[in-house]
């Protein structure tokens, strides 16, 4: 059904929709840290510490979407009782979610094809009404998720959704691929350093 819906949007916005031959995505990626010892009274834990952080997946407009928890954290993902939504963020809320603009990021900026954007279009839109999977631990977290839209794009290798969630299981695994891909293709990588009270995550 979801592929279903998928192709029908994608056919309405190839119909409709106007593209530039150039079009752009930018993939954000907030890192992991934790206090440092001279701030742990003043500084707060943040979800996963040094191995948790976040990414999300910006098409030109300014709104980022992200994969997020709804409801009950699982432990192991269950497809029939999904706690999970997509959202869509600007800059401000965005990074908000780890220290706003006191946190550490990095942005790689992706040139895509009109195609592509469309193909991109619908997949948000279908993922905003609908989740596909369910948020856990052992499952699709944010990076899997940015991932799985990705290879959808053809911009990494795609794997089935149990891969996935194995092989991206957190987003630092992501970002080492993209940083990758960028060195090699002349992607824009752009990064801003973190505030000195916190452990940053290495790349």
């Amino acid at each position: 059904m979801r592929l279903l819906i998928l192709f029908f949007v994608y056919c309405v916005n190839t119909a409709f929709t106007q593209t530039p031959d150039t079009a752009f995505l930018r993939v954000h990626f907030l890192y992991g840290s934790k206090p440092k010892h001279a701030f742990k009274t003043t500084e707060h834990k943040w979800f996963g510490g040094i191995h948790g952080g976040h990414v999300g997946i910006e098409s030109e407009t300014g709104e980022i979407l992200n994969f997020l928890p709804s409801g009950g954290f699982h432990i192991i993902a269950k497809p029939d009782e999904r706690h999970s939504r997509f959202a869509i963020h600007d800059h401000n809320s965005f990074y908000s979610m780890f220290g706003g603009d006191s946190v550490k990021r990095s942005i790689v900026t992706i040139p895509i094809t009109p195609k592509q954007k469309q193909l991109f279009d619908s997949i948000a839109l279908v993922y905003l009404e609908q989740t596909p999977y369910d948020y856990a631990f052992i499952g699709m977290r944010c990076g899997s998720a940015a991932y799985e839209i990705l290879a959808q794009l053809d911009i990494v290798k795609s794997y089935s959704e149990n891969k996935t969630g194995r092989k991206i299981f957190y987003p630092k695994k992501l970002r080492k691929r993209l940083f990758r891909k960028a060195k090699s293709n002349g992607w824009k990588i752009e990064t801003t350093a973190g505030s000195y009270s916190r452990k940053w995550e290495k790349d």
